[in-house]
């Protein structure tokens, strides 16, 4: 029999103010490859980790509940995009709307039928599991290749699941998902000893062909200091965990996507051949998150004057060179007159060359004066490849924890 979805309690409930001109946030979503369905509210899960408790820096705005009559227009609207060679659209829309997991509106499972009937596109979706069994799986048995489904299982630990996602659907509920042809990736996280490595096991024996994406959640602004410090816990018991997952021998793909730090130190070659071939002036200022810095100040010293920029607007732990904003650097210049920035900064989906916040190219440098040359081989493409090709645990085990050169660059300092 299919399984029941949780009900969120009530309090949980917040209902957004319906904009006037739906359809064209809508739209905007759909131009960029989003299926832009809203519950109408705040996303009622809670999810204490989650990234969209402080999204201040970015304006978004809500087209309300979406109607089956908005569903028709989406879907018509979406029919006459043209199909492109392994492009998924994701199921939502997070460039002008908030996140929520759209698995609560009570439509959505049709809806995605009616995608998946009615156009010939792949799509890829999120949530923590607010699915219906067997539904799910009879639809990833009917379309194979055409439905991407990463599932977010943070826990499966009773203690931080009730600490982290006390809204989110029952372990019982989760494994039902799980067993069965419709999970592509589930991603899950080490918050103590004994929580990563078992739920890797857990979820191996029940799905041994599901792609396991492992690592730390990193604590952001605006989350509470419970979630911090168990965040934080978790990153330091990373290594024994990831030791112990890679000792089982599990059938299936095993990844570690998360940290910044593994993920420069493990393409420090990339990196350095990039920076090579940018041919750069040592006196020529270049902007970078902190690993990035940490690499070449370890591998090209003096080679160019690193910019180390914090990632002040989105805070905590945040450490991303693609993830900067232009306020973030507006605040690290010094009376810099030139400076050289890195292609993926201005790479937001919103288009019309804007960091992640909306900022433009072209305000920054009206606000600031400053010359800004850009980097045009230092892009997400190239970010999002590598992040890939050396993102195994395998290549975490023998390349970062057993190598002793990572050392090294853990104890690099970086500028205050």
């Amino acid at each position: 029999m299919p399984t029941e979805i949780p009900v969120i309690p009530t309090e949980a409930r917040l209902t957004y103010p319906h904009v006037s001109d739906s359809r064209e946030i809508l739209r905007r979503e759909m131009d960029k490859r989003k299926i832009p369905i809203s519950i109408g509210k705040t996303c009622p899960v809670k999810c204490t980790f989650c990234y969209e408790i402080d999204h201040s820096y970015r304006q978004t705005d809500e087209p309300g509940k979406t109607t089956q009559e908005e569903w028709n227009y989406i879907l018509d609207y979406i029919s006459t995009k043209p199909t492109r060679p392994n492009e998924n659209w994701v199921w939502g829309g997070n460039e002008y709307m908030e996140w929520t997991d759209l698995f609560l509106h009570p439509k959505a499972m049709e809806w995605l039928e009616d995608f998946l009937t009615y156009t010939d596109k792949g799509v890829t979706m999120f949530t923590v599991g607010y699915v219906h069994v067997p539904k799910i799986h009879q639809l990833a048995a009917q379309y194979p290749t055409r439905l991407n489904f990463e599932l977010s299982v943070i826990t499966l630990h009773k203690e931080y699941r009730k600490a982290l996602m006390p809204h989110a659907p029952s372990i019982s509920h989760l494994m039902k998902v799980l067993d069965g042809p419709a999970v592509t990736s589930a991603n899950f996280y080490s918050f103590d000893a004994g929580t990563m490595s078992d739920d890797a096991q857990t979820i191996s024996r029940l799905n041994p062909n599901v792609i396991l994406w492992m690592g730390c959640l990193t604590p952001l602004k605006g989350m509470d200091e419970n979630t911090v410090k168990i965040c934080r816990q978790g990153k330091q018991a990373l290594p024994e965990e990831a030791e112990r997952v890679y000792e089982t021998g599990i059938p299936n793909p095993t990844t570690i996507h998360t940290e910044p730090y593994i993920t420069a130190f493990l393409n420090r070659y990339k990196i350095m051949s990039l920076f090579d071939n940018l041919e750069l002036d040592k006196r020529d200022t270049v902007v970078m998150a902190k690993s990035v810095y940490k690499i070449l100040s370890m591998y090209r010293k003096n080679r160019a004057r690193f910019l180390y920029v914090p990632n002040a607007t989105l805070g905590g732990d945040s450490d991303c060179t693609i993830l900067l904003t232009f306020q973030d650097i507006l605040k690290r210049l010094n009376g810099e007159k030139v400076i050289y920035l890195p292609k993926c900064i201005i790479e937001s989906p919103r288009g019309n060359d804007c960091d992640i916040s909306g900022m433009s190219l072209e305000e920054f440098r009206e606000r600031t004066k400053v010359k800004v040359r850009i980097l045009g081989k230092v892009n997400t493409k190239v970010a999002d490849k590598k992040l890939w090709q050396h993102g195994y645990l395998s290549s975490y085990i023998r390349d970062y924890l057993h190598n002793p050169a990572s050392k090294e660059f853990e104890r690099i300092p970086v500028p205050a």
